[in-house]
């Protein structure tokens, strides 16, 4: 699934490839990827809508119109490609977005669990999947004192908690993973026995490791490219996520995969101890 470095990569890309150029018609191959149940309206009302900005809340792209938010949210598989008219169409395109200009803006997504939302302008924080989003990864959003605070009250294991986008906003399996190796946290360490030391420290390594990775273009597994066509180049620098087996970085002692909230987790047994 795109994370919020993968999320971010595609916007960046979007914004270079589809601001300013104006909807002429769009063809919906699949329904159910709209959040609607008059296509026929959807496909009219986009018509001579232009795109002003590509934004992102969490994992939500925000695609900016004159007069409305389209909102998309990728899933597990979804991604966009930008295409001159005559290129053959793909297989797994399921939405076109068709240009004035000739060129066009593709959905694909091989599962079909991908989304978009036609809404007012300027409402997207009120939309259903993103009121709920904690704070970004980034400061001052995401304040220290308040995460603790949170922290302090659950009794959940930490990756879970930081998984369900409520405390912080972005982070996936690979980056919690991540950020729990730099913090030296165990992932089912229990969020209220963290000590203000640790939680400080998994505070900075969260709003690093992103930042990262978002540099970085995100992280290659298996088929994530960005609008661009471009891969991430961050799995290179991953440490845990995906190394079961191999030497910690800090320690040489071998990285371990279990399963935690039924997500496969990474970590090194010595330097992130359960206490």
């Amino acid at each position: 699934m795109p994370e919020l470095p993968e999320v971010e990569a595609v916007r960046t890309g979007l914004e270079q490839l589809v601001v300013n150029k104006t909807i002429e018609s769009v063809s919906v191959m699949w329904p159910k990827i709209i959040e609607t149940t008059d296509i026929e309206k959807f496909k009219l009302t986009l018509i001579g809508e232009s795109i002003e900005a590509v934004l992102r809340r969490g994992k939500f792209l925000i695609i900016r119109l004159t007069h409305f938010d389209l909102i998309s949210h990728l899933r597990m598989e979804g991604k966009y490609e930008f295409h001159q008219a005559d290129d053959p169409l793909m297989k797994h395109t399921h939405v076109v977005f068709h240009f004035n200009d000739g060129t066009q803006l593709r959905y694909l997504d091989v599962r079909k669990f991908g989304r978009m939302a036609l809404i007012d302008k300027h409402q997207a924080e009120e939309y259903r999947g993103i009121k709920k989003l904690g704070p970004e990864p980034v400061l001052p959003d995401f304040n220290l004192t308040v995460f603790e605070e949170q922290l302090g009250r659950r009794v959940k294991a930490i990756k879970p908690l930081l998984l369900d986008q409520h405390l912080v906003t972005g982070l996936g399996n690979i980056y919690v993973d991540e950020a729990l190796y730099q913090a030296r946290i165990h992932p089912e360490q229990p969020a209220n026995t963290l000590t203000k030391d640790e939680i400080e420290v998994l505070h900075d390594a969260i709003i690093e490791v992103l930042a990262r990775a978002v540099a970085a273009g995100g992280t290659t597994i298996r088929t994530y490219k960005n609008a661009l066509g471009e891969a991430g180049k961050f799995q290179v620098a991953l440490k845990v996520y995906g190394q079961t087996g191999q030497a910690c970085d800090r320690c040489q002692t071998p990285i371990k995969k279990i399963k935690v909230a039924q997500r496969g987790t990474h970590f090194c047994p010595k330097c992130q101890v359960l206490h």
